[in-house]
């Protein structure tokens, strides 16, 4: 990927890979004649998967790390290899529909205020529903996936948002030089809302692009919706992502909303058997935020920022009713 590029090709497509041999092979494949560079981040897998990329698919990158890294530190890995213009991040478990770059790229070319753009992401095994139309934050402490099981035809329009998912989205790789890359003390979930987050603080845009069409299977590494490791994780990075990017005025402000966002996910989750799970996470998360990792990330509050916190405040009241209708 270093030294002179092909003046078409304007993203780098990183895939994060841990123990995918399920679905790698027709992910890759459905990229096929897409005008991108292609890495695959390989966080230590053991099941073949990596070597299947090397011998199946020899034109493209394949950057094996020694251990499991988190979805994080994979990406952030491939990040820092990137020369393109634009980075595409997309889960190892979809499969793009032909025209998927230069969908999320036409977008970006004609606004440099937007950082990133989030793919329609639509059920794998039933495509006429939407996965994730785009990502959204309440003051509930909530994150949420717009349109999930709902069907597509309702979500056929441009729209911005609060995050872009992670799973497939296009951001500009300069952008992450003022607001930093992905926060490597998530590991793994919510750390695509806590870099929208980041860069509405800093005054950038991000939109939902229904014309970049993806398949996604979902949960292709965790293994499920719910699940030990996933409600843990997601806990933990729940509270450390209201610390992180809101000021303590905003966080006093939003507190009783907070709270009974974080009660009725604690009696949700105790009714799915996962109550341990996720109070324990919520101590985790309590914890990191007063350790001097937490602290070191925390986002340092800027009056010429103060325009942005005001919308953003008002967007994750404006949330809480998108969040009820679904």
């Amino acid at each position: 990927m270093r030294g002179k590029m092909s003046t078409q090709i304007r993203s780098t497509i990183i895939i994060p890979n841990y123990n995918g041999m399920k679905y790698i092979e027709k992910c890759l494949a459905s990229l096929e004649g897409e005008p991108a560079h292609i890495l695959v981040v390989d966080n230590g897998s053991t099941d073949g998967s990596p070597e299947v990329v090397a011998k199946k698919f020899p034109q493209v990158q394949l950057l094996r790390l020694d251990h499991n890294y988190g979805f994080c530190g994979a990406v952030n890995r491939g990040i820092e290899q990137c020369e393109t213009t634009y980075v595409i991040l997309l889960n190892n478990d979809t499969e793009a529909e032909k025209g998927f770059v230069r969908a999320l790229e036409k977008p970006l070319q004609k606004n440099t205020g937007i950082f990133s753009g989030s793919a329609q992401m639509l059920n794998l095994h039933h495509p006429e529903l939407i996965d994730d139309a785009g990502d959204y934050y309440c003051a509930l402490g909530w994150a949420f996936a717009l349109g999930k099981d709902k069907p597509k035809q309702e979500y056929q329009k441009m729209r911005n948002i609060f995050a872009a998912c992670g799973g497939a989205a296009i951001y500009r790789r300069e952008i992450f030089d003022e607001i930093g890359l992905l926060d490597e003390n998530h590991f793994a979930y919510l750390e695509d809302i806590d870099l929208g987050y980041r860069a509405r603080i800093h005054g950038y845009h991000n939109i939902y692009i229904p014309e970049a069409v993806v398949y996604h299977a979902g949960s292709g590494s965790s293994g499920s919706r719910y699940n030990e490791f996933k409600v843990d994780l997601t806990s933990k990075n729940s509270v450390y992502l209201i610390y992180k990017n809101m000021p303590l005025l905003l966080i006093l402000l939003n507190l009783p909303l907070l709270i009974a966002g974080f009660g009725i996910k604690t009696l949700f989750f105790i009714r799915k058997g996962y109550g341990g799970n996720y109070i324990r996470g919520l101590w985790r998360g309590a914890a990191l935020c007063v350790s001097a990792e937490g602290r070191m990330h925390k986002v340092r509050f800027q009056t010429k920022h103060l325009a942005n916190y005001v919308r953003i405040q008002l967007e994750l009241w404006r949330n809480l009713w998108y969040r009820l209708i679904g």
